[in-house]
């Protein structure tokens, strides 16, 4: 059978109903995902639980699926650009969630109608799929907003671009994310002081790739006040700082507590996120 001309009827249609998808949009009622698995040497359930020991294409049961294509592509006459690129939704822990939304786990990302039953895309997880397929799910929109759009976007973007910081400094700051971990949702002053931030970034002067280097966080907090009982932002700027005591190459570290308006253009994108799923360039990370 030949594929289908632009002027078809079956095009037509196609194109027709791909008009209303756009990225983040959802189809709640598709719970099957698919990808290439080898039973022969499994790496994950689906895989331990295939019979055949071939290479081949193995089905997990999911909560749904969500559009990560670009809305630009997606409505894209069909016979030109026939794929959609589809992530499966998972449910997490109300504290993963957390993280999620303020950018901790770049391997998620979530959207305000999926966080009441603590649903994520699971970004590791893409498939592709014809939009003839598509074309025959039900649409529940992914948001209602630009600003949560936005920031969907803004959070695939994340997952494709994150840095990859050298290996000398992942081990650096070893101790400062082990501790980020453990105190995020505790019931405390610092548990309390890192869940009011949205972003850590750091930079290094003059590069990363220099003979000596000095380092400078960014712990980015939000407008809000928070209220601590005996401690204020230097404290809990002091304690994180003494778990990155300079070394080797890294001949200084400083960092700030500031709002976002106290960064200039140029110091956010001379710097880079640190998130808690972050990797280096070294195999063993």
């Amino acid at each position: 059978m030949a594929t289908l001309s632009p002027d078809s009827d079956e095009a037509k249609r196609i194109d027709a109903a791909l008009q209303d998808w756009r990225q983040g949009d959802l189809a709640l009622e598709e719970s099957w995902f698919v990808h290439v698995g080898d039973p022969g040497a499994p790496l994950t359930d689906a895989a331990a639980e295939a019979a055949d020991g071939d290479l081949q294409a193995l089905t997990s049961e999911v909560r749904g699926l969500i559009v990560v294509t670009q809305t630009c592509d997606i409505v894209r006459a069909c016979v030109d650009r026939p794929y959609v690129e589809i992530a499966p939704l998972v449910q997490v822990s109300e504290d993963d969630l957390q993280m999620v939304k303020r950018g901790r786990r770049p391997a998620y990302a979530t959207l305000p109608g999926l966080e009441p039953d603590c649903l994520v895309a699971d970004l590791d997880r893409v498939m592709t799929v014809e939009k003839s397929i598509v074309a025959s799910w039900k649409r529940t929109p992914g948001y209602l907003d630009d600003a949560a759009g936005r920031g969907f976007a803004q959070a695939l973007a994340r997952k494709r671009v994150r840095f990859a910081f050298p290996d000398d400094f992942t081990s650096l700051v070893d101790k400062l994310q082990r501790r980020l971990v453990e105190k995020h949702d505790k019931d405390s002053v610092e548990g309390r002081g890192l869940r009011a931030l949205r972003d850590i970034r750091v930079r290094a002067a003059p590069s990363w790739d220099a003979a000596e280097v000095e380092i400078l966080f960014w712990f980015v907090r939000e407008e809000e006040e928070i209220i601590f009982e005996g401690k204020s932002w230097p404290d809990l700027l002091n304690s994180w700082l003494k778990l990155v005591p300079a070394s080797g190459r890294f001949k200084a570290v400083d960092g700030q507590v500031v709002v976002l308006e106290d960064m200039t253009a140029r110091d956010y994108v001379e710097s880079d996120p640190l998130d808690l799923d972050h990797l280096s360039t070294s195999a063993k990370a």
